[in-house]
């Protein structure tokens, strides 16, 4: 007879290296090893559920759950191999998506087994307490699996219908009355949570349940715009972490529910953080574009120079700070940029790069793509540490950044007002490699671009990247 108590130990361990993992992944030098330390506990908490599992009933189909731990390793091993670092935040909105979507499908086969088989607790107040805790866990899982999917479409560009080969954007807003829709689906999800419970052998109370989070989950997505894609997949992996929370209580698994919590947790932590980069409240990032469908119309020009000349400028500089936004990460020019700064280095350049919390798709993502270039993480400096150094700064570089360098923020007016952005504009020279003059998610024209001091480099990223590598190495 195995004692319990080493089963609980064995949980207690997993969830020691769970909080130790996510907090080895705050920062970027020691993120590696948080991740691997999360992994042995989520095998670790594995194999101690397996084991607890043989000891009591018993497990039936073995096979299954060998092949399923078998099939769902090689198609993760084949995902980190094969999906491009520009590719990742497509991938952890995916991820956020199948979390959920395993929390969902859990509590619907333990609500369906019930029913089935008639388990239905007679006592008012355990039948409350497990079959919310069901519907909770089915409501938040089926809405974090379809809006998840609806999020990696989005930052994807779209989808590919098939046999049509026909490709389809999604929109980036969407009309008032969407609101009052997405309102009554979560009112009526409710309303079937409880209906689960004053009939708790009428399976379809459950199916309404599962049709209703889905729509709901799509249609909670659907409008959110480009720019609230950050929050938007940190919310999603706090809602995976909350579902699989809920998943724990209905069949009382410890380390479900506290690892679920510690990611609801940690998830919305983010969220919260990604908001007051952005000066967003959460209900406006829910319930309101940012930016909207309209965009303000260009009408000043500014001339364009050429790699020559900035390589000129870049002559005799001592400091240089990169900017890189999402421009950079859609021509994927991270390579390019981390030899330019090789280059300055040799020149007796201090060379940081200025990192913005929204910058990108997804939080973490310039982080991602430079230490893909290897750029050494003690020269990414995040926004409250560095703005003060762009005063003393001889180059500003900007890849493709707009929204996160807009002076316009300082003005507490329109979509950007009192955003956090970063001063770029206090540089005394700017390099700004952009592909137009045209405005950002926000839609708001940006000053930045027609300083006196700035020069524009208009092109595709990789490719101004490169000539201007090549016309420092000829200068």
């Amino acid at each position: 007879m195995v004692d319990p108590v080493i089963f609980d130990i064995g949980y207690l361990l997993s969830a020691a290296l769970f909080i130790t993992g996510i907090k080895k992944l705050g920062s970027p030098r020691t993120a590696p090893y948080g991740n691997q330390l999360g992994s042995a506990g989520m095998l670790l908490a594995v194999i101690t559920t397996l084991v607890k599992m043989q000891v009591g009933n018993g497990i039936i189909g073995w096979e299954l759950l060998v092949g399923g731990l078998v099939l769902g390793s090689i198609i993760g091993a084949w995902l980190a191999v094969k999906v491009e670092m520009t590719g990742m935040p497509e991938l952890v909105a995916m991820f956020n998506g199948f979390g959920g979507a395993a929390s969902a499908l859990v509590a619907l086969s333990e609500v369906l087994a019930r029913i089935k088989t008639g388990e239905v607790p007679t006592d008012m107040l355990n039948l409350w307490a497990i079959w919310i805790a069901i519907g909770l866990s089915s409501l938040i899982g089926w809405i974090t699996l379809t809006g998840s999917l609806v999020a990696m479409f989005k930052l994807k560009g779209g989808f590919t219908i098939p046999l049509t080969k026909k490709w389809v954007r999604f929109p980036t807003w969407g009309p008032p009355w969407l609101n009052f829709v997405k309102v009554g689906l979560l009112i009526a999800s409710f309303a079937f949570v409880v209906m689960t419970v004053r009939e708790p052998e009428n399976a379809l109370w459950v199916w309404a349940l599962v049709g209703s989070s889905c729509l709901l989950g799509v249609l909670f997505v659907l409008p959110i715009g480009g720019a609230d894609m950050p929050v938007v997949v940190s919310l999603l992996n706090s809602l995976s972490g909350v579902a699989a929370a809920f998943t724990g209580f209905v069949i009382n698994n410890n380390v479900l529910i506290i690892a679920g919590s510690m990611v609801g947790a940690a998830g919305l932590v983010l969220t919260f953080i990604m908001c007051k980069a952005m000066n967003r409240q959460l209900i406006d990032v829910l319930f309101k574009s940012f930016g909207g469908s309209e965009k303000e119309t260009v009408t000043r020009t500014k001339v364009g120079s050429d790699a020559e000349e900035v390589a000129m400028m870049c002559d005799g500089i001592s400091t240089c700070i990169i900017v890189p936004g999402y421009g950079m990460a859609v021509s994927q020019c991270q390579h390019a940029v981390k030899e330019f700064a090789d280059l300055m280095e040799a020149r007796d350049v201090e060379v940081k790069y200025a990192i913005h919390p929204v910058a990108g798709r997804m939080p973490g993502h310039m982080n991602v793509l430079l230490a893909e270039a290897n750029v050494p993480y003690e020269q990414l400096i995040e926004m409250d540490e560095i703005n003060s150094e762009f005063a003393e700064c001889d180059l500003a570089v900007v890849i493709g950044a707009n929204d996160t360098t807009n002076p316009a923020a300082r003005s507490g007016e329109g979509p950007l007002g009192g955003m956090p952005i970063l001063d770029v504009d206090k540089a005394r020279s700017i390099v700004i490699i952009k592909r137009s003059l045209s405005v950002g998610y926000a839609g708001v024209d940006n000053d930045l671009f027609f300083m006196d001091k700035t020069m524009m480099l208009f092109g595709d990223g990789k490719a101004m990247m490169s000539a201007l590598n090549t016309a420092i190495k000829e200068y």
